[in-house]
């Protein structure tokens, strides 16, 4: 099975070979080669990227960033997506090394279990990068971690609830929450802190996990409703959450009542805050997380050292920005 697939791999990368930069693949295998080089000799270094939720909007745009900055290198991105699927993205971290990829970027959907695709790719010598979600494992090297600082964005999540709770009686929030995700626990984290520093009369009555889907993200929300009659916010830990949750208490004729803070900020969710139905996100800037990722790899080939983490800040977004 695994022969078959490098197979089928190489003879795409010949089909690939005499695409425009932006498709084809005929990078050199050797991460410290110049790239500027490669790229005169005719399509440049193929980087791998596996995404573990390509449908996402937040993903789309990160892979944008990516998209963008890679071409100004001349570098070759293989996009692939893990769709949310432990097995499937350590088989496309494989297929990377069977392609001879120059590097590869992981956005891991399990942080403890990618740590073994990570160890085969190291042994490959072809460099591994981290972006939006880090590795937990205790195996395999990455080179460069590139994301939001989800601490500081937990904190600005915090700071718009305060915000939005600031006059109402013994306020309750709940957490839609992914505590499988480090970069959602880095959030939740951040959250919990401001609350307890700046409005430590809002008690966190429920903490649940919906994996990050709006769907069961509603669900959870109209349980939380039906336990928590005078629930007065709640916190997605993405927008998916908190579009999901704004769903439900819209249906329970709760609108207005119940303060919705997502993270993200992408288009529909600023539309939600515009029109009112949200309160505010954190707001993250995914096309530069992507970017950076980029920068981080060319100078790595470039010879150069990048830092092991690199962060993005974050802001907010609310009705004020919306006009």
């Amino acid at each position: 099975m695994y022969s078959r697939k490098r197979i089928a791999f190489a003879l795409a990368l010949a089909v690939l070979g005499g695409c425009s930069s932006q498709n084809s693949s005929g990078g050199s295998s050797n991460a410290q080669a110049s790239p500027e080089a490669g790229a005169a000799q005719g399509g440049g270094k193929a980087i791998g990227v596996t995404i573990q939720d390509r449908e996402a909007q937040f993903y789309q745009a990160m892979e944008a960033g990516m998209r963008e900055e890679a071409k100004k290198f001349g570098y070759t991105l293989h996009v692939v997506d893990a769709n949310r699927d432990n097995a499937k993205q350590q088989s496309q971290v494989e297929d990377f090394i069977a392609q001879k990829v120059a590097a590869i970027v992981i956005t891991p959907y399990d942080s403890t279990a990618i740590g073994s695709a990570i160890v085969e790719a190291n042994n490959a010598k072809i460099p591994v990068f981290t972006a939006d979600i880090a590795s937990t494992s205790k195996q395999g090297h990455v080179v460069a971690h590139i994301a939001s600082n989800n601490v500081q964005g937990g904190i600005e999540a915090g700071t718009l609830m305060c915000r939005a709770l600031k006059d109402v009686a013994d306020p309750t929030v709940a957490i839609i929450d992914e505590p499988e995700v480090t970069s959602v626990q880095d959030r939740v984290k951040g959250f919990k802190e401001e609350l307890a520093k700046d409005c430590p009369k809002v008690k966190i009555v429920a903490d649940v996990s919906a994996g990050g889907q709006r769907t069961k993200a509603s669900n959870v929300a109209d349980d939380l409703l039906q336990r928590h009659r005078n629930l007065s916010g709640i916190f997605g830990i993405n927008d998916d959450s908190a579009l999901g949750a704004m769903k439900s208490v819209q249906a329970a004729g709760r609108s207005g009542k119940v303060a919705i803070v997502g993270y993200d900020a992408t288009p529909e969710a600023r539309a939600a805050i515009k029109a009112g139905t949200m309160y505010g996100d954190a707001i993250q800037h995914p096309d530069q997380i992507g970017k950076l990722t980029i920068d981080a790899i060319h100078d790595y080939f470039a010879g150069k050292e990048p830092k092991p983490m690199i962060a993005v800040p974050v802001g907010t977004f609310t009705k004020a920005d919306a006009q």
